[in-house]
């Protein structure tokens, strides 16, 4: 009985053994004709078994590569296309950059520090105060998920001040969410209050816009 482990090493696994042993028998043929048949028949049975490649933008263009990948570059063909460099496939990945940006509180993520930037830009307004009320319900939410235990709004009015170097505050009589609204996530009354902000702020900037592209 053959095992897996004493078959030869499957070069591209998605095509399973009997493409590559089709593969290295098409490079015994010795006509150059014959054998350029047996590898576009191959090509043929390659896209069969692959449907999903289909999507991929130049298709046969990489069954060709595939074809040529698995034969060990040793198949000498007429193909439609420029035979791959076998030294490309040796060349080790870039190494990739990671963020260096320090987050100050990990639990609220560093996209909200971005949306506090944008909202230190807002002139002194509601529009400002409800963005701000917002943010600090957003604070209390990611905390909530990242500690289940009581939090109290004072805690997250002090981060928010921190995350804002002082520039967002929020009235300590404001009420945020409750523990209860954040456990099941209702919480029209923020909703629909930040809905209509968000609304708001995007039909000024259409209006804005439109006046922009206005032709005179």
């Amino acid at each position: 009985m053959e095992y897996n482990t004493q078959l030869d090493h499957l070069i591209i696994p998605e095509y399973g053994r009997n493409i590559q042993k089709m593969i290295e028998y098409c490079c015994t043929i010795e006509n150059r004709d014959e054998r350029n048949l047996c590898a576009k028949a191959i090509i043929q049975i390659m896209g069969q078994l692959n449907p999903p490649l289909r999507d991929v933008a130049d298709f046969n263009h990489k069954l060709w590569d595939h074809l040529f990948i698995i034969s060990g570059f040793k198949l000498d063909v007429d193909s439609p296309y420029a035979v791959p460099n076998p030294d490309s496939f040796k060349e080790k990945p870039k190494i990739l950059e990671y963020p260096k940006g320090r987050i100050r509180y990990k639990h609220y993520g560093k996209t909200i520090e971005e949306i506090i930037k944008k909202a230190k830009e807002f002139p002194e307004g509601p529009e400002r105060a409800e963005l701000t009320r917002q943010i600090a319900n957003h604070l209390k939410k990611s905390y909530y998920n990242w500690n289940k235990d009581t939090i109290t709004d004072d805690v997250i009015f002090k981060n928010l001040t921190e995350l804002s170097g002082g520039a967002l505050k929020i009235d300590e009589t404001v009420q945020l969410s409750s523990h209860q609204e954040l456990r099941t996530g209702n919480n029209n009354s923020n909703n629909n209050s930040g809905k209509k902000f968000f609304h708001k702020n995007n039909k000024h900037k259409n209006n804005h816009k439109h006046k922009n592209n206005r032709k005179f």
